[in-house]
C-alpha cells in the first residue's frame, strides 16, 4: 500500500509462543469449532500454522496503531483495497 503503514511480519520472525497466541486468536475470531479437531483450539492452531508456513496466511503489522493480525491472502486483498480507496478520500 502507498502509505507505508502495513508491514508483512514473516513468522519465523516471532517468538514462538507469541506466535501460537497470534494464531489462536485468529482461530478464535475466525469462530472455528475447536470440538473439530479432537485437540481442541490446538489442534486448530496446528493446522492455521501449516496455512502460515504455505502463504495461504499473512501476519500483518500496523504500524500506526501497533496491532498485529493474521489475515487470509483474500482479507489482506480487500483489506488494501479498502486502505487505498480510504486514502483517495483522505480518511488516513
Amino acid at each position: 500500500m502507498s502509505s507505508g503503514r502495513f508491514v508483512e511480519v514473516p513468522s519465523r520472525m516471532l517468538p514462538a509462543d507469541t506466535l501460537n497466541r497470534l494464531l489462536a486468536e485468529f482461530v478464535t475470531r475466525q469462530g472455528y469449532d475447536t470440538t473439530d479437531t479432537g485437540e481442541g483450539e490446538r489442534g486448530w492452531v496446528g493446522e492455521v500454522s501449516g496455512q502460515l508456513e504455505r502463504g495461504e496466511l499473512l501476519i500483518v503489522h500496523d504500524l500506526q496503531t501497533e496491532l498485529t493480525e493474521v489475515m487470509t491472502q483474500e482479507q489482506w486483498r480487500a483489506f488494501g483495497r479498502q486502505v487505498a480507496d480510504d486514502e483517495e478520500e483522505g480518511d488516513w
